[in-house]
Order: C-alpha cells, then sequence, then structure tokens
C-alpha cells in the first residue's frame, strides 16, 4: 500500500506569469478593472470599444496573468505610417488615457508585458498621463528595466479640488459670501424665466440627455470660436464616444451631468465620471446668452454641494483654464504628460535623435 504524501512534502511551484496577445478587445479587460484602483475601473471593455468604434482604430489586447489570474490588460491601436508599427493606447482624452492593471499586479507582469509588446510594436505612445499614475509608472520602470528608450513631453497641470479640506477650513466652503453672490446671480438669472436644477445620471443621459448637452454646446463658445471638434456631445464632437461608452451598465452607473434649463430650454450644464469618492470633471459648458449671470459657476457650486451630500470628497478637474478652478478652490497637482516607449534598437536609436522635437510638441 502506498504510503499517502504529507502536505509538507510537496514543493509549491513559482507562480508563472505570461503575457498573450489577442486580436480585438478582450473580455478580460473588465476583469482587471474590477480588481484595479477604483480610480480607474471606467477602463473596461466598452470604453475602448467605444474609442475604437468612435475614432475609427483597430484594436488589439495583450493580456498578462500570474497563477491564470488576469492582472494586467493592455488595448492598443495602431497610427502613423505601417512601416514605423507604432500603437497607442486608445480612449478618450479625459480623464485621461490609460490601461487597467490590478493593484496586486507584481513588477514581473509589467516585465513580461514588455517583453509581449516588442514582439508586437516598435514604440508605444500613452497620455496624456498623470504623473504617478499607477499602471503607467510601472511599465514605464519596466520598459526602462528592458532597454526601452523612454520620452515624455509635459501637456499641462492638473487640478483638484480637496472639498473635505476645504469645508473645514477656514471660513468653511463654499464661503458666505459666495453663496450671497450666487443668489444675487440667480435672482437675475430668474428674470429670464423659471430656473430648474436637476441631475441626470448615465440612463438619463441616454434616454435623451446628452442630446440637451449637446444642444448646449452648439451654442456655446466652442461652436463659435472652433470648428466644434472638441466638443463632448455634439455629433461633430466626441459624442459617438460617449454614448457608446454608456453601453455599458458599469460605466453608465459613474456618468453623472448637472443640468440648469432656463423656461424648460437648457442653458447650462456639468459632465462628471463619479468614481467611488472621487468625481473627474470631464466638461462644462453654458449658452452665451445668460454668460452675464454665471449660469456655469452657479450650476457647479450645486453639483459640488451634491457631490458632498452623496459622499464624495475629491474633484479632479484635470487640465484647462485654472482660473475659475482656483477661484472655487482648486490646487494644482500633478503634471500631465505624453509618454513614448520605443523598444531597443533602431526605434530606440531614433527616439534619441527626435527627444527634443518629441517634447517641443506637447502642450
Amino acid at each position: 500500500m502506498t504510503k499517502p504524501m504529507l502536505l509538507s512534502e510537496f514543493t509549491r511551484l513559482p507562480a508563472a506569469t505570461r503575457a498573450a496577445a489577442f486580436e480585438g478587445l478582450s473580455a478580460l479587460i473588465d476583469t482587471v478593472a474590477d480588481a484595479a484602483p477604483e480610480s480607474h475601473r471606467f477602463l473596461r471593455y466598452q470604453w475602448f470599444a467605444a474609442a475604437t468604434a468612435a475614432y475609427g482604430l483597430r484594436a488589439r489586447t495583450l493580456v498578462v496573468e500570474h497563477d491564470g489570474d488576469p492582472v494586467i490588460a493592455l488595448p492598443f491601436a495602431s497610427f502613423g505610417p505601417t512601416p514605423a508599427r507604432l500603437a497607442m493606447v486608445p480612449g478618450c482624452y479625459w480623464p485621461f488615457r490609460g490601461f487597467p492593471a490590478a493593484e496586486h499586479a507584481e513588477p514581473a507582469a509589467f516585465d513580461a508585458l514588455v517583453d509581449r509588446l516588442g514582439q508586437q510594436v516598435n514604440g508605444l505612445r500613452i497620455g496624456p498621463s498623470y504623473d504617478g499614475d499607477p499602471a503607467t509608472t510601472a511599465l514605464i520602470a519596466a520598459a526602462k528595466r528592458r532597454g526601452w528608450v523612454v520620452l515624455d513631453r509635459f501637456v499641462a497641470d492638473s487640478y483638484a479640488l480637496d472639498m473635505v479640506a476645504a469645508q473645514a477650513g477656514e471660513g468653511g466652503w463654499p464661503r458666505n459670501s459666495t453663496l450671497k453672490k450666487n443668489r444675487f446671480h440667480e435672482k437675475h438669472l430668474a428674470e429670464h424665466g423659471e430656473l430648474a436644477w436637476t441631475f441626470l445620471s448615465g440612463a438619463d443621459l441616454l434616454a435623451g440627455g446628452f442630446d440637451l448637452l449637446a444642444k448646449i454646446e452648439e451654442k456655446s463658445w466652442i461652436a463659435d470660436r472652433t470648428d466644434g471638434s472638441d466638443a463632448k456631445f455634439t455629433k461633430h464632437g466626441h459624442g459617438a464616444f460617449w454614448r457608446q461608452a454608456a453601453g455599458d451598465p458599469v460605466v453608465a452607473g459613474m456618468m453623472w451631468a448637472a443640468l440648469l434649463t432656463v423656461d424648460g430650454e437648457p442653458a447650462a450644464f456639468s459632465f462628471d465620471l463619479n468614481v467611488g469618492r472621487l468625481k473627474y470633471a470631464i466638461a462644462n459648458s453654458y449658452d452665451p446668452a445668460f454668460a452675464r449671470h454665471s449660469p456655469g459657476k452657479l450650476l457647479y457650486y450645486r453639483n459640488l454641494s451634491r457631490a458632498l451630500d452623496d459622499g464624495m470628497t475629491t474633484v479632479d478637474w484635470g487640465a484647462g483654464d485654472s482660473g475659475y478652478k482656483r477661484v472655487i478652490g482648486a490646487e494644482k497637482g500633478p503634471a500631465i504628460r505624453d509618454w513614448l516607449l520605443l523598444r531597443p534598437g533602431a526605434p530606440a536609436l531614433l527616439g534619441q535623435v527626435l527627444k527634443g522635437m518629441w517634447r517641443r510638441s506637447g502642450q
């Protein structure tokens, strides 16, 4: 009779880490996103599917597994001349372009990712990305360990508001003087018609809310002073992306809009992604017919007060005009950069030559 082995006699094999490449977008993206830091959990399959469909991209995905557990998912799409074999991480420009990585993903997983990436492309662009972004920082570190050349270009400074700290500070937040000014503006704004302040969920946005936001953008300075391509919700802007991204109920549940109407007509909006206690401020706009009464400012204070009531603590405004953000109480946060990672060999040598040009091409 064979003597049974004791548990102590078994030898545990080393954990296996492997990276695989998939045509198209892998369903494992959602598995990884669920294990990512809360601030990155909007980076789901449908987020990237919306980007590839809206911007005409063809995606592939690298997935890294550790002991069979997916820990990194990197969607990428080609850009530039085909022979150059360059790729970028798809997505929407704000709040940032990134990819999901589990909070427990170890450096070895990123090493495997870089090795597999080098078999697929000569270079990868990722950004805009915040300094200190966990997934991007780990990817850059692994690329450097593998001898890749890493180029960065500054895009802008970010701005964020710690609402809890501001509320606890001297004078509180919002200050009584601010509330007094807001009441003054609301009184005169109401002379134009009945004011209604509402909040829209992702389901509300899909049911016609996006069209209301687009209607405001079509009257705004974006339509008046630009070609309108940067508008978030119009047909000529990024409207297709946001409507398709909302097809994922999880992502739709993060979408949030504050809307002001005057006599039933949309006059101002603020659109955010609410991720846990963090609010990404994506876009806001207003009808210039009401500009002298600061409708956008009035709406945003109401929006932030609601956020506090809902247990949110921080607003991330990203880049852009810092003037009104500082007035509200925002402070400068991490820098935002674009990154270009070039594999060893000829791509890396060329990158060293073009380093200055890349950095000067930032915003």
